[in-house]
């Protein structure tokens, strides 16, 4: 299939390489033109601009995926997109978008006949090799035509239509504050073993616990992972940021009255991290690196 492509950073450009792979046509733009580069040589057809991008879309109904920062950037990313477009072309945000913003934006491109995606995508910096896990929200006719692209960005089974539009953001904002409560949990945990009488070695503990543990996942893996590489994590400082989703899912279960103690509390410790160092913290942000590629404070 056919898709333009705008926004290559961290995942933009991997998504990108893995649908070169997978035989699509690609038309692909950012604001810098190094990974325009990159990627034209790898098959990528490259635009200079958003205007240039459309008009080298040769298969109507045209479909652009959007990969850029939420929140503003993805705002005008898509305000500026629109009028280059027809009715019955479609967008994807793929981005970290806030699923209410999702839900004015299609309401917004409605008007103009043109369908709204919003597509919550996990997977990190290693989603190029294993895949990425798409929740995907939108009009149905143009999920099951752009299927094929979700196939191929996604691992086997990591692709599902899970409702209408802000669904897919929605998920993938309840997805991100999980993942807040079980790094956390990891965190806690790990700080324990390293402070009792015992000269622990938490890489093989880590290893350890991922065969047949029913504690055992990819960010245990990716654990120990970090302790291989600096078995203190003396190199890493325990400031972890937070981008917004943690946050929206509080407030969500604020607002339907849900409780949700554990994904409270995660958040606030990554607050507390800003404040002052730990090893809980520090273990934090290099599972965030590991996962995501997302730059650490050194010491």
């Amino acid at each position: 299939m056919e898709l333009g492509f705008i926004g290559l950073g961290r995942m933009g450009k991997n998504m990108v390489l893995r649908l070169l792979d997978g035989k699509h046509r690609i038309v692909a733009w950012d604001r810098s033109a190094e990974p325009v580069h990159e990627v034209e040589l790898r098959g990528a057809t490259g635009a200079a601009s958003p205007a240039d991008l459309a008009s080298k879309l040769r298969d109507a109904p045209r479909a652009v995926w959007v990969m850029v920062t939420a929140g503003d950037p993805t705002e005008q990313v898509i305000r500026g997109l629109a009028p280059l477009l027809k009715p019955g072309d479609t967008i994807i945000d793929g981005g970290n978008s806030y699923y209410k913003d999702s839900l004015r934006r299609a309401s917004w491109l409605a008007d103009q006949k043109i369908d709204f995606i919003d597509a919550g995508t996990s997977g990190g910096i290693w989603g190029l090799t294993v895949g990425y896990c798409l929740m995907v929200g939108g009009p149905e006719g143009a999920c099951r035509r752009l299927t094929p692209l979700f196939q191929t960005l996604a691992p086997r089974d990591g692709y599902s239509r899970v409702g209408e539009n802000g669904a897919g953001h929605f998920t993938k904002m309840i997805h991100n504050g999980i993942e807040y409560g079980l790094m956390q949990a990891y965190a806690e945990g790990f700080e324990i073993l390293k402070s009792s009488p015992y000269n622990l070695d938490l890489r093989s503990i880590a290893s350890l616990w991922n065969h047949g543990s029913v504690v055992r996942s990819w960010l245990l893996e990716l654990a120990a992972s970090a302790f291989e590489e600096d078995p203190n994590l003396d190199h890493v400082k325990g400031y972890v940021e937070d981008s917004g989703e943690g946050r929206w899912t509080v407030a969500e279960s604020i607002d339907r009255a849900v409780p949700a103690p554990v994904l409270t509390l995660a958040l606030q410790a990554r607050f507390r991290s800003r404040q002052s160092d730990s090893f809980q913290s520090k273990m934090l942000a290099a599972l965030r690196h590991k996962f995501g590629g997302h730059p650490v404070k050194t010491t």
